[in-house]
């Protein structure tokens, strides 16, 4: 027992004092997180909108998502992240107020689009905030810590969210907004602005502004991080939908499941990073954490039914993300200075946007032709291909090393 806390108290150990308040700052953040859960059915069941129009809310979500990331990214470079991330915590919020008092279908998808466009601003802006308080000894782990928040944060956000939309729909949109503007307060008041712009006002000579859109290496990391994030998605999209409808589980055993993936995140993934963190190079274990992933979606067409089968896969997949999701983060910031970081830190969230939009699309329409047995033979064989990938991509940065190229 004293070998395994100090294990844990090590793990936590030498993370900066600021990364611990962005940490406590995001949790405040996502434990809002009711109103995305539960806009399709929102839309179905409250506002009486068929699923043709629900699903084009959706889409509109998603644009926004993916414009914002963009345009967060260049305005983080440009002005620095901590004004990014309080306009867009605070505008967030006040439009999540406002989207609960819209109830026409085109009021409603222009204040989604113009509310996930200010929340995927915030991700470029707080994905550079990490990497400047981060050092290259504990960089991984400082993102660990946030994505840990991010869990804890969606977990209860999530559950609390269920009971308030058994109640009254309005209050997802109160809640949402009033954590948005409550987290920007605490930046301003835990982090002030002052100290970042004494960090900020020091720059760096004879240094190279790389753009990530010419980055060769990156963008082919960026196509594999997509191809990833369609396979990984349909975690949280279809595998419940198939657990109800082929294994017939109730909904109360499939949210159990579901949180079972961010328990195990919480109890294993800064340990399991410190272990790992500097040992080998990030693409290995990024390589090892998809392969996971996609022997775990397959399980579900070798394993017979059950609950011992649905738990193993969740353990599998969980455990992909952990080895792969991290050492992504690090990656694209090895590649950044403190001019692009906020581009390649918009990109990357791109990646993660499009995929989001286009998972339910891939999945849907596999499911509506051949079923679900296609789907997880599917997403194994395109994680097998992306390991692929991201192997020959290490190879490529382990010539690189030696001959100066691959870089830009």
């Amino acid at each position: 027992m004293p070998n395994l806390i100090t294990l844990y108290k090590n793990a936590y150990t030498g993370l900066s004092r600021n990364n611990w308040l962005m940490s406590l700052v995001m949790f405040i953040n996502r434990s809002g997180t009711m109103v995305v859960p539960y806009l399709s059915l929102y839309c179905i069941e409250k506002l009486h909108f068929s699923i043709t129009q629900a699903g084009f809310i959706m889409a509109l979500f998603g644009i926004g998502a993916i414009l914002g990331a963009f345009i967060g990214g260049r305005l983080t470079d440009k002005f620095g992240f901590y004004d990014l991330q309080v306009g867009a915590l605070i505008s967030g919020g006040l439009l999540f107020i406002l989207l609960g008092c819209q109830h026409t279908f085109i009021t409603l998808g222009l204040g989604t689009f113009a509310l996930s466009f200010c929340n995927e601003a915030f991700r470029p802006a707080n994905s550079t905030a990490i990497a400047h308080y981060s050092t290259p000894e504990n960089k991984t782990r400082s993102y660990s810590l946030n994505r840990l928040a991010v869990n804890l944060g969606w977990a209860f956000g999530g559950g609390l969210g269920g009971y308030l939309a058994s109640i009254n729909y309005s209050f997802l949109f109160w809640v949402d907004g009033c954590t948005n503007i409550v987290a920007a307060l605490l930046l301003l008041k835990l982090i002030p602005r002052s100290s970042i712009v004494k960090l900020a006002a020091v720059k760096d000579q004879f240094v190279n502004v790389a753009s990530p859109y010419r980055d060769k290496a990156y963008l082919a990391f960026i196509l594999l991080s997509t191809l990833f994030g369609l396979c990984f998605f349909q975690f949280f999209i279809m595998e419940p939908v198939f657990y109800r409808l082929k294994w017939h589980f109730s909904e109360r055993l499939i949210g159990l499941l579901l949180a079972a993936n961010g328990l195990i995140i919480v109890a294993v993934e800064m340990v399991l990073i410190h272990s790992l963190e500097g040992k080998r190079h990030g693409l290995v274990y990024i390589v090892t954490g998809v392969l996971i992933t996609g022997f775990g979606f397959t399980l579900l067409n070798i394993l017979p039914p059950g609950v011992a089968t649905a738990v193993l896969v969740v353990v599998l997949i969980t455990i992909g993300e952990i080895m792969s999701m991290p050492f992504m983060n690090a990656y694209w910031i090895s590649r950044t200075n403190n001019h692009n970081r906020g581009q390649y830190a918009a990109l990357y969230t791109i990646s993660w946007s499009a995929a989001q939009v286009l998972a339910p699309a891939l999945g849907s329409q596999v499911i509506e032709h051949s079923g679900f047995s296609l789907l997880w033979w599917l997403l194994g064989g395109l994680s097998l291909l992306t390991a692929a990938g991201y192997f020959l991509l290490y190879k490529k940065e382990r010539i690189g090393q030696t001959t100066g190229q691959w870089q830009s």
